[in-house]
């Protein structure tokens, strides 16, 4: 208790410091109209604070003129203009012309109030309110008669205001100047008796010349018209008449009556009533006035905040020819009643408490203002319950500060609604209330979630590069900064290699590939995503993306054989006429880099010239016979095969057989020709092939990704060529065959027939077949696996591929 008693009195001293230190005010001068930045004065230093902690401490104005007229630079305390000032528009007549400016300054909390005069210059010419007045006057008046001539109005005030009236020089004439209240009144006074018969009228100019250095002027065109008669005027009982009136009275609620005697008679001595002067055309909308009884009555809507007093210029016109007329002056001062409900005006110094704030941190500055006065403009303010808030009233009347009164846990309450009413004094009491919504931010406490961990993403080959792919997300449990997440690829370590073909956007995690895949040289590959939230410290997670690369239909089929010496996929054919049905003419090769149903070749005849003759297995691409041939039989016909893929989008490829018939003796010459013809042909398909091999081996180093390449060889066998090939197993068997003397070589394509063995020592790069060229069996045409399963278990390197087949001649 005695420890909560020192800190209650210390709390009460630091109160009564900071009440001494706000009660500082200052008043500054200016001239209206100066330029924009122009320095008013040096409020810091007039205020004793250190230049050098304005702006630590946030030291601003947060009150005054409705739009900002001045501002204070922080860095030297220097209050200067923000804007042009026009004393008319900001205080219209009132002099003095003040602004009161409130300044605040933070750590600690200190209030200040400047007030800055306005000084008036002579800006504004007096003008009259219309170019030209007209009157009539009977020749019978007397010398030193007045008529009140219309007033000039100068929005400037004191000695910049309509100071004299001057007349032109005439014989019959001068000008009189009467004080009505605050205004300058100019009469026109006869000089001299008027002579209807020499002049009939009189032109004068009227000139108000106002009190600035220099002054200026604004003139009135007088033309006064000489009548007979009627020479007597009319008479007010009062020059000026007064009468006070309560706001919000009913309108044709009667206020005064004027009255005014004529002793003429007959029509010179009836008189009407009219508002004269130059009158605001407001005073025409709230006022109305019987011409015939001089009762002035309410018309429109009296209100005290708009004007306290008006002014009016009562005239009274006899009937006479010419008529006589004077003037009054009535002053209605306006009673103020409660009819403002008060304003409160939140200055927010956050909008977010931080959860460790102490109590008595100032949340806002809490300004109360009523349009009304006295005890109706008086007002009393107060808080919602059950909010560790509370109001400390300032020195000044209607001022507030809202400061923290318990400790805030956000767990518990993350945001107050703070509802603050205000009542004046008033009879009935006015109220209002306005509420303040704070929230109470969090410290960073919860690392980034994602959503699913590990994430597998499909993704279909042939991506277009730069595009999206995917998109991670997380969430984190803290607030605002707490819980802004920014996205990375982690691209070290081994997974790091393929994250530089990625991108990720790091404000929403969304991750594009940066190239195209394929999924001939890539299956798949993982890489990691990193979540950072924006703490201090900032708190960070991560999640592995296994990525999977699916296969599309992008490669149409090869033809293998039957391939010309130009590359065309044109072949012939020449087989004996003794061969029998179901006899295996020939076959067509072809591969298809894809995979499954995309790499699943199917054949079909499209063209031939004969039904009967030839059929074609959709599988194998095996040509046959379907009877024995006869002398009737054509020696030649053409065959055209169509070998398409299974794709959603099937591609495909041609290939064009011509088969040659010819008597069995001719068909073994003819091989042993085709086998000469293909030993000079050997030097340039050896060329060929090298050029082939090391295009691909440069292919593998660059990209660092598998490339299996898959070439086929068909068996050119001279005796036995035509025989079935009753062992061969599928249509992807890719070979090419060539002979050199007694050796023939065979380059190795992606897969391996049953019965093919490796030699032992070679490294797997030699094949060894028996020679069957002398046998009357089958031929087995093979396919190999082999190298492929080598290479895939790291065992041979691309560059390894150009394998070469040698026949075992035992």
């Amino acid at each position: 208790m005695g420890a909560a008693g020192q800190r209650r009195g210390l709390f009460r001293c630091i109160i009564l410091v900071c009440l001494e230190q706000v009660a500082a005010q200052i008043k500054y001068s200016i001239a209206e109209e100066v330029k924009v930045g122009t320095v008013v004065g040096n409020v810091a230093r007039d205020l004793g604070l250190d230049v050098s902690t304005l702006a630590e401490r946030r030291f601003r104005i947060v009150s005054g003129a409705e739009e900002a007229q001045f501002e204070v630079n922080v860095n030297n305390g220097v209050l200067f203009v923000r804007k042009t000032v026009n004393r008319e528009e900001l205080c219209e007549s009132v002099s003095p012309c003040l602004v009161n400016l409130k300044f605040v300054a933070e750590n600690p909390m200190e209030i200040h109030h400047v007030s800055v005069e306005i000084l008036d210059i002579n800006d504004n010419s007096p003008t009259f309110q219309e170019e030209e007045f007209i009157f009539e006057i009977p020749e019978s008046t007397l010398p030193g008669r007045r008529f009140q001539l219309p007033i000039a109005h100068d929005p400037d005030v004191v000695t910049n205001a309509v100071r004299v009236y001057k007349l032109n020089t005439n014989e019959y004439f001068s000008t009189e100047i009467r004080e009505r209240a605050d205004d300058k009144v100019p009469f026109l006074v006869l000089q001299k008796s008027l002579d209807r018969e020499k002049y009939t009228e009189h032109r004068l100019i009227l000139s108000a010349v106002d009190g600035g250095n220099p002054p200026k002027s604004g003139s009135l065109n007088i033309t006064l018209k000489v009548l007979d008669s009627n020479d007597n005027h009319p008479t007010f009982t009062q020059d000026v008449y007064s009468v006070t009136l309560s706001e919000n009275v009913n309108p044709d609620k009667s206020i005064i009556q004027v009255e005014a005697t004529d002793l003429d008679d007959g029509l010179n001595g009836e008189i009407e009533y009219y508002f004269g002067g130059q009158l605001d055309s407001k005073i025409y909308e709230m006022f109305s006035l019987d011409k015939n009884t001089g009762e002035i009555s309410v018309k429109g809507q009296i209100d005290f905040e708009k004007a306290d007093v008006y002014k009016l210029d009562i005239r009274a016109t006899d009937k006479g020819q010419p008529p006589m007329s004077t003037d009054c002056r009535v002053i209605i001062k306006i009673v103020d009643e409660n009819d403002n409900q008060p304003e409160i005006d939140v200055t927010s110094l956050s909008k977010t408490v931080a959860e460790d704030s102490k109590p008595g941190t100032v949340i806002a500055l809490i300004s109360i203002t009523d349009k009304d006065v006295g005890l109706n403009g008086k007002v009393i303010c107060r808080l919602s319950k059950n909010v560790p808030f509370e109001l400390k009233p300032s020195f000044q009347d209607n001022m507030y500060s809202l400061v923290l009164k318990d400790r805030l846990d956000r767990e518990l309450v993350a945001d107050y609604d703070i509802t603050i009413t205000a009542t004046d004094c008033g009879q009935p009491p006015l109220s209002t209330f306005k509420i303040l919504h704070v929230d109470v931010s969090d410290v960073n406490d919860n690392i980034p979630t994602f959503t699913q961990s590990p994430i597998e993403l499909y993704l279909l080959e042939n991506n277009v590069p730069g595009k999206s792919i995917f998109s991670v997300t997380a969430f984190d449990k803290d607030l605002n900064e707490n819980a802004a997440l920014t996205y990375q690829i982690n691209r070290e370590g081994r997974q790091g290699k393929m994250s530089t073909f990625l991108n990720i956007n790091p404000e929403n995690g969304e991750i594009s590939a940066l190239k195209c895949f394929d999924f001939e040289t890539l299956k798949s590959f993982q890489f990691q995503v990193v979540a950072t939230d924006g703490g201090s410290p900032p708190l960070s997670s991560n999640v592995t993306v296994k990525v999977f690369i699916l296969d599309q239909n992008d490669n149409a089929p090869v033809i293998l054989y039957p391939v010309s010496s130009n590359g065309s996929a044109e072949g012939v054919e020449e087989i004996p006429r003794n061969l029998k049905a179901g006899d295996l003419v020939t076959k067509v090769r072809a591969y298809d880099a894809d995979i499954g149903y995309n790499g699943w070749l199917l054949f079909s005849l499209q063209q031939v010239s004969d039904h009967s003759l030839f059929s074609l297995d959709r599988y194998t691409g095996q040509i046959r016979t379907l009877r024995s041939f006869t002398e009737t039989d054509e020696a030649e016909h053409r065959l055209l095969i169509l070998v398409k893929d299974n794709g959603n989008v099937s591609l495909s490829a041609t290939a064009t057989v011509t088969v040659k018939l010819v008597e069995p003796k001719e068909a073994f010459a003819a091989s042993d020709v085709k086998s000469a013809a293909k030993e000079d042909e050997e030097d340039n398909v050896t060329f060929y092939l090298i050029i082939t091999l090391g295009s691909v081996s440069l292919l593998f180093v660059i990209s660092i990704i598998v490339l299996i390449a898959m070439q086929c060889s068909k068996s050119t066998e001279y005796t036995s060529k035509y025989l079935q090939d009753a062992n061969y197993d599928g249509t992807l068997c890719h070979s090419i065959q060539y002979r050199s003397g007694e050796k023939r070589y065979m380059l190795v394509g992606p897969r391996m027939s049953i019965g093919s063995t490796v030699v032992p020592g070679s490294h797997a790069n030699t094949l060894v077949l028996p020679d069957r060229r002398h046998t009357s069996g089958e031929v087995r045409q093979t396919c190999f696996f082999t190298l492929i399963n080598a290479y895939n278990r790291h065992e041979v390197q691309p560059q390894d591929f150009g394998v070469k087949v040698q026949f075992d001649p035992h």
